[in-house]
């Protein structure tokens, strides 16, 4: 089916809507989660991204379960990739936003997070498995800028944080993927 990938698990979330009318994706933005916070392995963030998350598994659940939130993917610690949303849609992952003055990134921007958090470095396996999403995104998608939620929406988000390695994806910091 037409924007979703093959080769990785789909998931399908009910957040999404579609985007504006003759906007195209410009732009990837890279996201760190762990539910509960600083947990991984869990089904939390499945959970969260398909409206299914328990207020009474963990307290911290309590204040997020009524969000409606996605992304387009989902990079376990070991390097396996879910899609929840396709990447012709629009994903609710980016909030209040703002890239290269342009407001509102989830019209243009496909969200991929990252099993982890602000304390502890990601896996080689996610690294690995972002590098080929992102040459398989940019061969649909030519040139798109790639970004942290904490670049889009800085003093609110603070992932995907200090321990993400930019360098791993072959550029000192989050701006133009191919510059």
């Amino acid at each position: 089916m037409r924007g979703w990938l093959r080769g990785v698990e789909r998931i399908d979330s009910p957040n999404f809507d579609a985007r504006p009318e003759g906007v195209s994706v410009s732009l990837v933005v890279i996201h760190a989660i762990s539910l509960p916070p600083d947990e991984f392995g869990g089904p939390g963030v499945i959970e969260l991204f398909t409206n299914q998350l328990d207020p009474t598994a963990h307290p911290y659940y309590a204040g997020i379960h009524p969000l409606r939130v996605s992304s387009h993917f989902f990079i376990r610690r070991d390097g396996k990739i879910i899609q929840f949303v396709s990447v012709l849609c629009r994903a609710w992952h980016a909030g209040v936003s703002q890239w290269r003055g342009r407001e509102r990134c989830n019209d243009f921007s496909i969200g991929i997070e990252l099993e982890g958090c602000d304390t502890v470095p990601f896996d080689d396996r996610q690294y690995v498995a972002l590098a080929t999403l992102l040459e398989r995104l940019d061969k649909q998608f030519p040139g798109c800028d790639i970004a942290g939620h904490s670049d889009i929406a800085p003093g609110r988000k603070t992932d995907p944080g200090p321990f993400f390695d930019w360098t791993r994806l072959g550029i000192t910091k989050a701006r133009d993927f191919h510059g």
